[in-house]
């Protein structure tokens, strides 16, 4: 197996999954095993070391086969983190092992590390989940459709119902109605189930006069436009009228028996998910709400609606005026408060001077994920903005993880984030984020080269198998394995261009290009190589809807195309049910341990293995046939066994068939063709 005169460092492995860490997830004041790999006979010694300390503990060794040695230590924790890295000593020669591998260095930035206390629900480990912008996914009820002229929105323009399901997002496309609704997502409960989802995540469903809904405008209830409206009026808004006048739209977002209903109607819809297996995540925006929300009332919606108190906007008296910071201006209709980033549309919340406002938002999260909605977790809108300081804004998840958790322990808390979420991971704050940086980036620098709106191409990643690995392990070693287990791993979302898009490697918007140019030049070739890698990757890949049906978009709004009913790409979505049912046969693509195998240009090769379920991925991405070499026992395949081929892909097909092939010494031989991917798992009952 490729010995070495001094260590074999590609046998050195240890990480924290339960294989080497037990338990994975554990208390202050658990004792925890802890293992470490080498290649059999090839070390004097193997030392835990502890960051904070440097103190040192001997690992003894415990167990022996024919291609390496496990050494054992045991650990008892305080309340304490603990960090710590390896030392293997032989002969003269010294090797240190952190969770980016082995290194000349102790290199304790990227140290193992325990957080005793901090868990993630168990059902989010690797689950595989759906992102659903319901405006359009599916109309199921036109009764509760955006009317043309409803209300004015941006720049005083009457909101539009747009009647071709088909018709492309306009480059200003939030005055824009498709009509998909909670009805339609109930009537394709079937279909979501069977691509192998186990959690649906919602963009926001509360309250909003936008498609997006990011500008909230009642915390407390379901959109009636996405759920139910029982009354109704017919009185609309022309071009450059006010929203006071909009008696339609305000009967229908500020009357009860609307509201009511719609919120009745979605812990139906929750309840109807969990029966089929599925759980379900809600978006939810606190660092900011809307210039429409009733706790400000710019547009005066609320102002003379019984059982509404005035918003911050019309009155100095106002209980909410706090919620809002004030820069000056008068009372009433005073224009001048804090927006996020400027916006006057979506006013900051003030956490800090309104108590009451922070309590408000606790109960919020409390709400949701208690009967009888029974949410299993939250997304969380920009939540390194929220408040006026670091300090604030991480006591502010700390009580919000505590209020949700109470409600319901195996609720899942993930943040949207940009960079290092450390400090937001250390079991006290967020679960998890969803993945750009450890996932949706470098592997769309591989595939593609192009950053993931689509607005630029670098040409010098793309291809580099060494850079890829280099920047996932780095960006990975910033979470605890807990926490890894369950970031969401999408290729495309709302915010960002859709991934068969980026296979062109075109630069552009639909502004610039136009959208039938995000139809050109695609290979989807290169989309299943990307899904192979998202359903064999640590966390929980997580596909935005349209995707598996081969749905193209540039970024925002054009990746938010309705879903294409009746012309989707059913091959494409046969596909995607391979690889759910692939991944869900599979622990180790859920829990189990990573290991890069090859890297060069254009080919990329990882190993994941659990106990006895052993998995190879190897990914060409050139042009050309490439013969690799699979060093699949650093894995612990067997040295002369076979691997079976479960999956094969192709630049215009795919293959689930199965196709035994030997391994030799340790070694798996394979001709990998143009623009392919390939799965193999180690054959079982080999005799």
């Amino acid at each position: 197996m490729h010995r070495t005169d001094g260590i074999n460092k590609r046998a050195l492995f240890s990480d924290e999954t339960a294989e080497y860490r037990c338990p994975m997830e554990p208390e202050a004041g658990d004792e925890v095993l802890i293992r470490f790999r080498t290649a059999a006979r090839d070390a004097d010694s193997v030392c835990l070391l502890e960051a904070e300390s440097l103190n040192e503990i001997k690992l003894i060794l415990v167990e022996r086969d024919d291609v390496f040695d496990y050494y054992e230590t045991r650990i008892r924790l305080s309340e304490a983190h603990f960090a710590y890295c390896f030392r293997v000593v032989k002969d003269t020669e010294t090797c240190w092992y952190n969770k980016t591998g082995a290194s000349d260095s102790p290199g304790w930035e990227f140290a193992f590390r325990i957080a005793p206390g901090f868990s993630t629900p168990d059902w989010a480990k690797g689950a595989i989940m759906y992102q659903i912008f319901v405006d359009r996914f599916r109309n199921g009820s036109s009764k509760n459709d955006t009317r043309d002229g409803e209300y004015v929105y941006v720049n005083g323009q009457p909101v539009h119902h747009v009647e071709n399901w088909y018709q492309y997002p306009e480059p200003l496309d939030v005055n824009n109605f498709y009509g998909g609704d909670l009805q339609g997502v109930l009537e394709k409960l079937d279909y979501i189930k069977g691509l192998g989802v186990e959690a649906i995540y919602f963009n926001p469903l509360f309250v909003s006069p936008s498609n997006h809904k990011y500008d909230i405008q009642d915390y407390d209830y379901i959109d009636p436009h996405f759920g139910m409206i029982i009354n109704d009026m017919d009185k609309s808004v022309s071009a450059g009228g006010e929203n006071r006048e909009a008696e339609r739209y305000i009967t229908r977002v500020t009357d009860k028996v609307n509201l009511e209903a719609s919120n009745a109607f979605f812990a139906e819809l929750v309840e109807a998910a969990h029966e089929k297996g599925m759980k379900v995540i809600l978006d939810g925006v606190f660092n900011h709400c809307g210039s429409y929300n009733k706790w400000m009332d710019r547009e005066r919606i609320y102002e003379n609606q019984e059982g509404y108190q005035k918003g911050a906007y019309i009155s100095y008296d106002s209980p909410y005026r706090e919620f809002f910071k004030f820069t000056g201006g008068q009372w009433p209709y005073n224009n001048h408060y804090d927006g996020w980033w400027g916006y006057e549309t979506l006013p900051k919340l003030n956490y800090e001077e309104s108590r009451e406002l922070y309590e408000y938002i606790m109960e919020i999260g409390r709400k949701w994920v208690s009967p009888p909605y029974n949410v299993d977790g939250w997304r969380l809108d920009v939540a390194a903005d929220l408040g006026h300081s670091e300090v604030f804004n991480h006591q502010f998840w700390r009580d919000f993880r505590k209020a949700v958790k109470d409600a319901k322990p195996d609720a899942l808390i993930l943040a949207e984030h940009y960079g290092d979420p450390g400090s937001w991971l250390d079991g006290d704050q967020w679960d998890t984020v969803m993945n750009y940086d450890a996932f949706m980036e470098p592997l769309t620098w591989f595939l593609t080269g192009m950053e993931k709106h689509s607005d630029e191409r670098h040409d010098e990643y793309y291809g580099d198998g060494e850079l890829f690995f280099q920047i996932m392990f780095r960006q990975m070693s910033r979470f605890h394995v807990q926490s890894l287990q369950v970031a969401m791993n999408e290729l495309s979302n709302h915010d960002h261009s859709r991934f068969l898009t980026r296979t062109n490697r075109m630069a552009g918007r639909t502004g610039t290009l136009g959208p039938e140019a995000a139809e050109t030049g695609i290979k989807k070739g290169v989309l299943r190589m990307a899904v192979v890698v998202q359903m064999t990757w640590p966390g929980a890949p997580t596909i935005y809807y349209g995707d598996e049906a081969g749905l193209c978009g540039w970024t925002d709004p054009d990746n938010r195309r309705g879903y294409p009913w009746g012309r989707e790409d059913l091959e494409l979505i046969e596909f995607h049910k391979y690889l759910t049912r692939i991944r869900k046969s599979n622990p180790a693509l859920k829990t189990g341990s990573i290991k890069p195998l090859l890297a060069d240009r254009n080919l990329i090769c990882y190993g994941r293995f659990k106990g006895d379920n052993r998995l190879a991925v190897v990914l060409n991405n050139s042009e050309k046939e490439q013969q690799v070499q699979i060093p699949v026992w650093e894995i612990g395949v067997a040295p002369e066994t076979f691997m079976v081929r479960i999956m094969q892909t192709a630049y215009n097909s795919y293959n689930s068939g199965r196709l035994a092939i030997p391994v030799k010494d340790g070694m798996l031989t394979v001709d990998i063709p143009p623009e392919s991917s390939m799965i193999f798992r180690e054959m079982e009952n080999v005799v």
